[in-house]
C-alpha cells in the first residue's frame, strides 16, 4: 500500500472521529435536541449544555481505581505521539505530485505531468522487460533533478544485469525523451527469485504380494 493512500485513510478515520464528537458536543451545547423535539436514548453522551463531559459518579468511580490515571496519561500519551508522527510523516514527504516539462519553444507555457501517470507508465513499460515478473517505479524529489526509485522482482534465473541494461535503454531513456529531460538518475532494487524446490515423492513403491504355490495333494 501507497503511503499516500495510507496517510488518507489515517486522516479520514480521524477526521471521522472528531467530527463526530464535535457534533454530539454542539447539539448538546445548543440544546437541540430538546428544541427539535427528539429524545435520543439512555446514556446518550452530551445531551444537554449542563451535563459535563464525564459524569460525577463516573469520575468518583473510576478514579479510585489505581489504574485510572496511568490508563489516561498513557492514552492521552499515545495519541499524542500519533498525531506527531503522522505531521512529521507529511513533513518528511518524499514524493512528488507533478514534475515540470520544458517547453522551450513556447515562452510563458507551463506544462507540468502527473507524477502517478509517469510512474504507472514506467512500471507498464518495465513489466514487459525479459524476465520481470513485477515492477514498482516511484518518482521523488532530488536536491538537482527528480530521481527514480524503482524495486523489481525477476523471474528464478533472471540477470540483473541484463534488466539494467534493457531498463537504461528502454523506461528511463523514453521518460527523459518524453519529459525533454538531460538527466533522470534512477535507483533500481532487483530481488531474483529462487526456483521452487523439487517436490520429493510421497509414498514408496508397494512390493508385490508373492503368491504363494499352488498346494497338490
Amino acid at each position: 500500500m501507497r503511503r499516500t493512500v495510507v496517510n488518507r485513510v489515517l486522516l479520514g478515520a480521524v477526521g471521522a472521529v472528531l467530527l463526530g464528537v464535535g457534533v454530539l458536543v454542539l447539539a448538546g451545547g445548543l440544546d437541540l435536541y430538546r428544541r427539535l423535539g427528539v429524545h435520543p436514548p439512555d446514556r446518550w453522551p452530551f445531551t444537554s449544555p449542563d451535563q459535563p463531559v464525564v459524569s460525577a459518579g463516573s469520575r468518583q468511580r473510576w478514579v479510585a481505581s489505581a489504574w485510572w490515571w496511568p490508563t489516561v496519561i498513557g492514552g492521552l500519551t499515545l495519541l499524542v505521539a500519533g498525531m506527531v508522527w503522522l505531521l512529521v510523516a507529511q513533513l518528511r514527504r518524499t514524493g512528488l505530485s507533478s514534475i515540470a516539462v520544458p517547453t522551450p519553444g513556447a515562452s510563458g507555457l507551463r506544462l507540468r505531468v502527473g507524477a502517478r501517470a509517469l510512474e504507472e507508465a514506467l512500471e507498464n513499460r518495465t513489466v514487459v522487460l525479459p524476465e520481470v515478473e513485477r515492477a514498482g517505479v516511484r518518482l521523488v524529489r532530488a536536491p538537482r533533478h527528480p530521481r527514480l526509485r524503482g524495486a523489481v522482482r525477476l523471474r528464478p534465473g533472471g540477470d540483473p544485469a541484463a534488466l539494467v541494461e534493457h531498463f537504461e535503454d528502454g523506461p528511463r531513456a523514453e521518460a527523459c525523451g518524453s519529459l525533454r529531460l538531460a538527466e533522470l538518475p534512477a535507483d533500481l532494487r532487483i530481488r531474483v527469485l529462487q526456483a521452487a524446490p523439487a517436490e520429493p515423492r510421497h509414498g514408496r513403491r508397494r512390493g508385490r504380494r508373492r503368491r504363494r504355490p499352488a498346494r497338490v495333494e
